[in-house]
């Protein structure tokens, strides 16, 4: 079966090659610490979902904060007799 064109004529690549969701948080979590290759940086423009990128990330920023809440609520409470 062919794949559906979009509306400038390139085709929709085929679902192998597209980002998973595993991926994408491995990109997400790599481009937060700076450290992603310029391959996976052409993978993720060429074949990811820009809102899968956004909620990911948003996801994981969210994470990070609760536990960093997390970390300092309870060192609060064990510091204060």
């Amino acid at each position: 079966m062919p794949h559906l064109s979009d509306r400038h004529g390139q085709q929709d690549p085929p679902a192998a090659t597209r980002v998973g969701l595993i991926a994408t948080v491995a990109s997400v979590l790599s481009a937060f610490f700076g450290v992603q290759n310029s391959r996976a940086r052409k993978r993720d423009f060429t074949h990811g979902s820009p809102a899968l990128f956004f909620g990911v990330a948003l996801a994981l920023t969210a994470a990070f904060a609760l536990i960093i809440l997390g970390i300092v609520h309870l060192l609060i409470s064990q510091a204060v007799p």
